[in-house]
Parts: C-alpha cells; sequence; structure tokens
C-alpha cells in the first residue's frame, strides 16, 4: 500500500466516510452505511454483503476479501470514527433489500417498537438471531440498525437477520400475533402461549408499548428485586428464549 497516496482528512472519500458514520440522513441517501474492525467488516463479507470501498490506517493491515484499500493520513482514523480508540479500519458497505415475502411466510418475529438506544437494539438484533428468529421488525421512531452503535452492539448480527422497517399495523396484517411486553399486565412469560405464527413486541425505553397498539396478547416477566422493569434489550431476550423452549 506504500505507493498509494495517504488521504487527508480533507479528501471528499474521508469526508463522505465521516458524513456516514454520523448522519443517519446520509446512510439512507446513498443507501449504504460504515462498518468499523477488522471482526464486523470480515462478518459482512462472510455474510454476502457487498463492500463498495476499503480503508485503513497507515500501518494497518487491509482486512482479507475487502477489495482494495484506501490509506488514510496520520491522524484521520481518530477524527473519523465515533470510537475512543478506533480500530483504523473501516468499509463502507451497500444495503441489501430484504426479501419483501418474509413477513408472510415468517413463523416467529422479534419487533423493536420505537426502541431508542442504540446498544439495546443492537442486542435485540444479537439476542434475535441467537434464537433463529425469522425476522427483527424495527418500527418508525427505533434507531436505524446501520448506526455504528448498533452494528458493534449487534456483534455482526445484523448481517444474518433480516432487519425489516415496519409498522405494528403491518406487521399484524400479515397474520402474526403480536404478544406485547409489560411490566404490570398479561400472564407470566412462563406460562404463556407461545404457539402459532408470532411477534414478540419489545416497546420504548421509557414509555414502553402503547395501550393502543394492537397487541393481541400481553406478557410479564416477574421479578423479585425493586427495579420496575428490565432494561427492554434483556426484557426481548428472555422472551425469545423462552418462546424457542415452548416451540421446540
Amino acid at each position: 500500500m506504500s505507493h498509494q497516496p495517504e488521504l487527508g482528512f480533507t479528501n471528499p472519500k474521508v469526508q463522505r466516510l465521516r458524513r456516514l458514520i454520523g448522519r443517519r440522513s446520509s446512510r439512507s441517501e446513498e443507501g449504504t452505511f460504515v462498518v468499523e474492525g477488522r471482526i464486523l467488516i470480515a462478518e459482512a463479507i462472510a455474510a454476502g454483503w457487498s463492500i463498495e470501498s476499503h480503508y485503513v490506517a497507515a500501518g494497518e493491515d487491509p482486512v482479507v476479501d475487502a477489495g482494495p484499500a484506501h490509506v488514510l493520513a496520520p491522524g484521520v482514523a481518530e477524527r473519523v470514527s465515533d470510537l475512543e480508540t478506533p480500530s483504523g479500519l473501516f468499509a463502507v458497505v451497500r444495503e441489501r433489500p430484504v426479501d419483501p415475502d418474509v413477513l408472510a411466510r415468517a413463523e416467529f418475529v422479534l419487533v423493536a417498537d420505537r426502541v431508542s438506544e442504540p446498544g439495546n437494539l443492537g442486542t435485540i438484533v444479537r439476542s434475535a438471531e441467537a434464537a433463529g428468529v425469522d425476522a427483527v421488525i424495527v418500527t418508525p421512531g427505533t434507531v436505524d440498525e446501520t448506526n455504528p452503535k448498533v452494528l458493534r452492539s449487534s456483534a455482526g448480527a445484523v448481517f444474518h437477520v433480516p432487519v425489516v422497517r415496519a409498522d405494528l399495523v403491518e406487521v399484524a396484517t400479515h397474520g402474526l400475533r403480536l404478544i406485547g411486553t409489560s411490566s404490570h399486565q398479561g400472564v407470566r412469560h412462563t406460562e404463556a402461549d407461545w404457539s402459532g405464527r408470532i411477534a414478540i413486541v419489545a416497546g420504548n425505553e421509557a414509555a414502553g408499548l402503547d395501550e393502543s397498539t394492537p397487541i393481541s396478547d400481553w406478557v410479564r416477566i416477574e421479578h423479585r428485586g425493586r427495579a420496575e422493569s428490565l432494561n427492554v434489550a434483556m426484557a426481548a431476550t428472555v422472551l425469545c428464549f423462552e418462546a424457542v423452549r415452548h416451540r421446540g
């Protein structure tokens, strides 16, 4: 890579990289997003996602199969990355279309309804993929799945499970029974009916699920501590694996 000119911070390619990392609107407009770190980039490649371009800090080895590497000048990676300790490895990944029939065929999905914290959504996707769900649904108002913090906290799961953008009415229209999580109503999660085509719905961190949402059944996770409820990602994880246990 020594023969390639190093890209400074004002280079248009570097400025684009920074925009894609920092702005949801830029990612949405271009249909691309940035993955940082050797492991996550390798996960994207292994899952068959298309790498549009690849950037490495001077002295770093490029990621295998990520394509030709553009070399960043010293100090550029630190200014571009949203991490305190940047990896020095970036890849611009092109979004790929989700199968339009995934909801029509799905037997078991997990819905993140207006979940605002990137770390929570990433953990929800990671747990959903581990539990073998058919898809993760993100409703309007939920942080986007291409947010760098979501990608990291998903540990690459976002590349292996379909993430569909849809509202709850659309999910219900496809014949999935909506099971809502609540801290104060519904049956115990260990006694709930997890059969058939289901969609577990996890609500906003502060507000939970709106009482007017088209929920068919409510379930609650009983606990003994003083906390009013579990973190939304933890609750979603518990319910996913409880459903898997009942569904065999």
